[in-house]
Parts: C-alpha cells; structure tokens; sequence
C-alpha cells in the first residue's frame, strides 16, 4: 500500500509538472502554473518521504529545516531586479544535490552498480558538477562579485577542449569501472575545474543563454539521479528541465542571430569591434534633451512605446515607468511595452520587473508583435536598453551584432533614450541609435530622470 501511495504521488506531481511547465508559456496563466508545480513538488516530497526504505528521519529533518530557512528569504525578500542571480545561485543548489547524491551511491555501491546505473552516476556527477561551478560563476557575474566582462587569455579555448576531451575520457573510464575512487573522484574535480574555465570567459550579453543552458544541465543532472536510485519523479522532472532549458537557450541564441559556439567560446563583448563603433567615436555626436523638453513631448504625443532594458533592472526603475505611463494615458495616450527575447539578465526579466509594478500583461508586446507598429509610434522611450535597439545590427556587416533581430526603435517618430552616459553595451559597440537626427538623450539615473519627468507632466 505504501508503494502504491509512493508511485501515486510521483504520478500525480509528474502531471502537475508537466501542466505548470505548460502554463509557464503564457504570462496571464504563469502564476497558476508556478502554483500547478509547486503542489506538485510537495506531493513529490510527501511521497518520498512516506518509503518504506528511510529507517531515521532525523537527517532529513534537518535538511527541511535548512532548505526552510534559506528558501523562505530567497522567495520572499530577493528583488525582482536581482532574480537573475538568485534563479544561478538556485541552480547551484539544486546540482550540488543532485551530485552529493551520485557521489554517495558511488562511494557505498562502487562494486556492485549494475551497467546502467554507472552510466547514469558518472553523467550525473559530471554534469552536476560542472552546473555546480559554473552556475557560482555566472551568480558572481551577475551579482557583479566577478566582472561581467569577458575573463580571457591567450590558449583558453584549446585548454576548454582539453579540459572537455579529459573529461570525457575519465567519464568513460568510470562507466567502464577503471581506476576505483581515485578516478571518480578525478572526474567530479575535473567538471568542477571545467565549468568554472567554461563560463569565466562568457559575458554579460550571453548570461541569458548561460543561465538557461546550465538549467539544462540540471535538469540532465537530476534525471540521471533518477535512474540512479530508480526514483522515477526525478526521471519526469529531470528530463522536463533539461529538455525546457535546452530549448529555451537554443531560442535565445536564434534571438541574437549567434550560435552556440559562439556563445561559449566566442568571448563576446570582450572589446569594443566593428564599424560602427569606429564611426560613431570620430564623425557623430548625440543630441541631449531636458527632461523639461522630454516631458512635453510624452505628455502630448498620443502613441508611446516604451523600451524597457537592463539599465532600467539596475535603477529598479519599473514602478516609475509605470507612474510615468499612467501620466500619459490620462492625457489621452496610449502606452505599450516592447519586449526583446534577450533584454535583461535572463529570459523573460523585463516581463518579470514590469509585472511586479502591476503594468497589465496585455500591454507587454513581443518583438515579432509590435516591430512592423513601431513607425507609427510618435514617441519610442527607451529606457535602459541599448544592443537590442542598435541599428547596427540591420545596416553595418562589420558589427558583431550583425543579423541579430532587434526593435526597430529607429523607425518610430522621435525617440528618447534614458541613459546615465555614452557608454558602449555589453557587445562592446557603439549604438548608432544615439547618433540619429531623431534620437534626444536624457542623461542621468532611469529612476532619477523618470521622477523629473513625472513631475515635470504633472506641472503642464
């Protein structure tokens, strides 16, 4: 009777899983679906916790107790403007337990694992390993502990391959039962080494595609603890967060027009390249706007996007945005959102800050939605955002953001960008938007400069 609980319970968080995950893809249903796997993640919890094999609890215990109190402040006190980081340093988590485990099932049943199950501990520690590191990398990049630049030298990919070639031969070397402990314990250290060398030369630009790739290796990790221990729960939820991060980071690569080699090897944003960085740092110079000046173009102009991008992340700017829209719309405008797939620090950031301010779903536009409508924009605001709106990457074959999609900010009938200076992006170039005859620059802080612009409509 117990089993049949047991692998009721899988079955039926497997469901709420699958449901969530699918319920995710759309922002006015993503809440229920977050509740949908949460409840699944309980049932899967009681269910294991309910096996006939645990003989003391007392360890356990202590690990709820301690998730309990680290979980509860990362849910309930990190801002919506640091979730990048947190979502990395959660991956680090959840891959140093799927590899803590691996590790124990080695350490005690080394001589008698069958075929399968060593094939499925080695990939486990192996992949767990590398995301434990790796994932600590990319939250010290994001949380600004480590440089969000590029950390290159000279040789570093031919040392990556080796790395991976070593890694690779001591994994097969495992699964052939080779060399005891010794060698397993090779493997773990080697991964370890590998993930911090593989995401130390990736730069901020790329975190998104990291942060989703390294959920993947999670998710590999996880589903691979299931077939080690024969717990199938973890087999389903593994292979739903391998398969979704794997996917998803596949997705973000085709929305900056890069592959994934050039992803993780091609250092990006470590310098600043290509024409039109040269161009616009001797022959242009950009036009400056008051925010005085700025706030009667707003307040009268009846069509108005707004650009969201990290700067405004950083300000935690979004409540003010949200202030400023409403300014407008009272006066007879209407004020929607333009999203790039890429913008921000991870897939979906700018969606996630602008529902935290309350701004309606339905005014949250995809790029492929609102960029044939942005001509007809007579204000495009952009505020934060700077590679993702860079004509370049449409007019300039010299540019490494060349034939990567991008807003189309530069068709909208006059456009201003909230920036605190001239400052290249995370690809390294300059952004010929700043130069054109229609573009006015508000310099200074995003939260700062939408404060005067509020208060400035508010005077009219």
């Amino acid at each position: 009777m117990s089993e049949t609980f047991v692998q009721g319970s899988y079955l039926v968080a497997s469901v709420l899983f699958i449901l969530g995950l699918k319920s995710l893809s759309r922002p006015d249903t993503a809440s229920r679906g977050v509740n949908l796997a949460a409840f699944g993640m309980l049932l899967a919890i009681v269910g294991t916790l309910s096996q006939q094999q645990i003989v003391d609890y007392r360890w356990i215990a202590v690990g709820l107790a301690v998730g309990t109190v680290v979980g509860i402040p990362l849910g309930t006190r990190v801002p919506m403007t640091a979730m990048p980081q947190r979502i990395a340093i959660a991956l680090t988590f959840g891959a140093t337990a799927a590899t803590l485990v691996g590790i124990a099932e080695y350490h005690d049943h080394a001589e008698t694992l069958a075929l399968g199950q060593r094939v499925a501990v080695a990939f486990e520690v192996m992949l767990g390993s590398l995301t434990v590191a790796g994932s600590f990398v990319a939250f010290g990049k994001l949380q600004e502990i480590l440089p969000s630049r590029p950390l290159t030298y000279r040789g570093q990919n031919t040392v990556n391959f080796a790395l991976l070639g070593i890694m690779v031969v001591l994994l097969g070397a495992v699964i052939a039962g080779m060399g005891g402990m010794s060698l397993f314990y090779g493997l773990v250290a080697l991964a370890l080494v590998a993930g911090v060398s593989l995401v130390l030369p990736i730069g901020g630009a790329d975190m998104p595609v990291v942060v989703a790739l390294l959920n993947s290796y999670s998710g590999l990790a996880s589903a691979a603890t299931g077939f080690a221990i024969s717990n199938n729960v973890l087999i389903v939820s593994g292979a739903l967060d391998g398969t979704s991060g794997f996917l998803l980071s596949m997705l973000m690569s085709k929305a900056m027009n890069r592959s994934f080699s050039n992803v993780l090897f091609g250092a990006f944003g470590s310098q600043p390249t290509g024409g039109a960085a040269v161009a616009a740092g001797t022959d242009l110079v950009a036009t400056a706007i008051s925010a005085e000046d700025a706030a009667v173009q707003l307040a009268y102009a009846r069509n108005v996007v707004v650009v969201p991008g990290y700067g405004m992340a950083v300000a935690q700017a979004q409540h003010q945005v949200r202030e400023l829209a409403e300014l407008i719309e009272r006066r007879g405008g209407e004020v929607r959102y333009a999203i790039h797939p890429v913008a921000g620090r991870m897939p979906g950031h700018m969606n996630v800050l602008l529902a935290e301010a309350n701004i309606p779903y339905d005014k949250l536009y995809d790029m492929e939605e609102i960029n044939g409508d942005l001509s007809r924009a007579d204000v495009a605001l952009v505020v934060g955002a700077n590679d993702v709106v860079n004509p370049a990457a449409r007019t300039d074959p010299a540019s490494p953001i060349y034939g990567m999609p991008i807003l189309n900010v530069d068709e909208a009938k006059s456009v201003i960008v909230l920036k605190r200076g001239m400052s290249v992006g995370f690809a390294g170039i300059d952004n010929m938007l700043f130069y054109q005859p229609r573009t006015r620059m508000l310099f200074g802080d995003a939260k700062a400069s939408l404060v005067k612009l509020i208060t400035e409509i508010k005077a009219l």
